[in-house]
């Protein structure tokens, strides 16, 4: 079954990219001539970045996976959103099998389903408006091998001079790397920081996470199959999920349920689910903190005015925009993923001050070689349990 817009049901998927494109923010005031220079010194900071991230983490490409398999697109805030709409596509597909199977078994289901994809498209794109603003740089982890659509046409501005994310044509596996330039602009300008400095340091923390899974060639797979065990889990049955919402908002302590409540997926998860994002959250830690060490290992080399930008960068991390944004953040589970970096920074260093970089390498080797989410509390422990 499909939706009217012609992808998988249960989402108007068109609907979110037009919803995300209304809704979005119009990016920095640039000439094309500024926007051309800031596409092409993002494009050759990337590579640069390249370089620089394997000598320092000493990890090379896999002979499975070529380093220029995985391209590098500069884009604007539709393009990111039309990516990950994409991305998302193919992430939930089981999921969506999943309701409409119990779609298909409801009386009067099909009207109110067609009213279900477009609330929920709404619903959806109007998340990714908000998130096309905050997102400096993405390794697009989950791309399908192909997009489905019609070819999107270069808006005449210089926002436009952006890749764009190609719909209808095949891009290489495992995945490619999405740099937000408007973005990227943006931050530079709020933080008053070295734009070329700033530009460089982001593609360091970016083209780690190009190399981790360049380097790791079993590691996409791995992710992508504890996230479809997640959706697998996911209780279809509205009264179930009332009942666990009820448990989990109602009959506590404010402390207990200010602790507890973190974000509006914990509203509907099972305990096999709890286990599943113990296990995610976990390697989403690891691989965070490991770009977040690479780039500061790196930058005082290669970036002259890396205090300043890191000093800036954190005290904007911890204020957020507003009441408003922090509101959002929290729903959305975005506090969650700062605690990651956090987190996943404090473990890497641990390990790499025990057995240095090539002890820490042996992560790498295996799912079971991944810390569990204690041990990423616990450097100590994952080191006792993996190095000889």
């Amino acid at each position: 079954m499909t939706s009217a817009s012609g992808g998988a049901g249960m989402v108007d998927w068109d609907l979110a990219v037009a919803t995300a494109t209304r809704l979005a923010r119009p990016g920095p005031e640039v000439t094309r001539a500024e926007a051309r220079e800031v596409v092409s010194e993002l494009r050759r900071h990337a590579l640069e970045a390249e370089e620089h991230v394997r000598a320092y983490t000493r990890m090379a490409s896999s002979s499975l996976i070529a380093a220029d398999s995985t391209p590098v697109l500069v884009v604007d805030r539709p393009g990111w959103v039309r990516a990950n709409v994409a991305g998302f596509r193919t992430v939930v597909r089981p999921l969506v099998e999943k309701l409409q199977a119990r779609r298909t078994d409801t009386p009067g289901a099909a009207v109110f389903g067609t009213i279900g994809e477009k609330a929920t498209g709404v619903e959806i794109g109007a998340v990714l408006a908000f998130l096309s603003g905050k997102v400096l740089g993405q390794y697009e982890t989950f791309a399908p091998a192909e997009y489905p659509g019609p070819l999107p046409s270069a808006p005449d501005s210089p926002e436009g001079i952006m890749d764009s994310p190609r719909l209808g044509l095949r891009p290489p596996a495992p995945g490619r790397l999405l740099l937000v330039a408007p973005n990227i602009v943006q931050v530079e300008r709020e933080l008053d920081v070295d734009p070329h400095d700033f530009r460089l340091w982001v593609c360091l923390h970016e083209e780690t996470h190009r190399t981790q899974f360049t380097a790791v060639p079993w590691l996409r797979d791995h992710i992508q199959s504890e996230v479809q065990s997640f959706l697998a889990q996911t209780e279809v049955d509205p009264l179930a999920l009332l009942e666990r919402a009820r448990g989990l908002l109602g009959g506590r302590g404010e402390g207990e349920r200010e602790r507890e409540r973190g974000s509006l997926l914990e509203v509907v998860q099972s305990p096999g689910q709890r286990e599943t994002l113990n296990r995610l959250t976990a390697v989403m830690s690891l691989l965070e903190g490991h770009a977040d060490v690479v780039m500061d290992g790196v930058g005082p080399v290669v970036v002259p005015s890396v205090g300043e930008i890191r000093e800036k960068f954190q005290q904007r991390r911890a204020l957020g925009a507003g009441r408003l944004d922090l509101v959002i953040r929290r729903l959305l589970g975005m506090d969650a993923k700062l605690r990651q970096y956090q987190d996943g920074a404090v473990f890497v260093r641990g390990v790499v001050d025990r057995v240095g970089m090539e002890g820490f390498n042996r992560v790498w080797t295996s799912p079971n070689t991944l810390p569990t989410k204690e041990e990423i509390h616990n450097p100590a422990a994952w080191v006792a349990r993996v190095t000889p």
